[in-house]
């Protein structure tokens, strides 16, 4: 590999790894307060679909990722009520934020542009562009992200409460601090991350929105979590490792192995995916989450 290429495959992993990272860091935050979220697929597609429709329709790509970020709080909020209000099952109400998002983008779309759940293609103005290096500022913020949820999780009062929340509800209701109020924030910084995310989908990597265009990020983001064992920098990693693969299969599209020969092109597609199921399979029985994740807690 030349150094250009290396180049050109790093600045790609960085790139396809932006979303994931928004994503996984989402699910940080809310499992970390005992709240387990399997709705970040969902989440990541209405924060891709209304960024891309409000740059589209306003022209205005910093109003498109405010779009983006709104309507991904917007089903956390929902999501959050069911589950720490009244107390729902946290894996059927994430899957129904799934099928919400899925569903309710591409029906969106079709009546608002009437393009089959598409939006029209972006212009350079209304995306984002590279700034550094050939990256982006959601790329940058990416990162950003990661660093500050580490030191934010590790050293700050809404940190120890958040690890508390997932660790020893009880406990931190006994200290002063309200254990609901601590798990809507985390579920909230959560949905602002997958709109972000979602935006980085159809303002950065793509020239608009398709539906499902998430392609099953928002669970390979989750298996990244459950692979980290819930660490930050580990996290960080584990995505950045998924990205490289797909930089792979964007890069070495016509592969070669000695003794076998050409390596169909969706072999390389599908690295991240089959890496995503060895990883759940290799790991999930071991990987320890927070004490109190997936329980609804209600004062005694």
């Amino acid at each position: 590999m030349t150094m250009d290429q290396a180049y050109s495959w790093l600045s790609a992993t960085l790139r396809l790894s932006t979303p994931l990272i928004f994503a996984c860091f989402a699910g940080l935050w809310s499992e970390r307060a005992g709240v387990v979220d399997v709705g970040l697929e969902g989440k990541m597609l209405a924060g891709a679909f209304a960024g891309a429709a409000a740059a589209s329709l306003t022209g205005d790509v910093r109003l498109g990722l405010l779009a983006a970020v709104a309507a991904s709080l917007a089903l956390s909020f929902a999501q959050a009520w069911a589950e720490i209000e009244r107390g729902g099952d946290q894996i059927v109400c994430g899957m129904a934020v799934n099928m919400i998002g899925a569903g309710l983008t591409a029906f969106a779309g079709a009546a608002l542009f009437g393009e089959g759940g598409r939006t029209p293609a972006l212009t350079a103005g209304e995306r984002v562009t590279p700034v550094v290096a050939g990256l982006d500022a959601l790329t940058l913020a990416a990162f950003a992200a990661a660093a500050l949820s580490a030191f934010a999780l590790a050293r700050t009062k809404l940190g120890l409460r958040v690890n508390a929340a997932g660790e020893n509800p009880g406990a931190l209701d006994a200290a002063g601090g309200s254990v609901r109020a601590t798990r809507h924030i985390a579920v909230a910084i959560g949905g602002a991350l997958c709109g972000l995310a979602g935006a980085d989908l159809s303002l950065a990597q793509a020239a608009g929105f398709l539906p499902g265009m998430s392609a099953g990020k928002g669970f390979i983001a989750l298996a990244a979590l459950v692979f980290a064992k819930w660490r930050p920098g580990a996290c960080l990693a584990t995505c950045l490792l998924f990205g490289g693969l797909d930089a792979v299969a964007i890069r070495l599209p016509d592969a070669v192995v000695p003794g076998v020969g050409a390596v169909p092109v969706q072999a390389l597609q599908a690295l991240p995916y089959l890496l995503t199921v060895a990883l759940l399979a290799g790991f999930v029985g071991r990987a320890r989450p927070p004490a109190a994740a997936g329980q609804p807690y209600r004062r005694e």
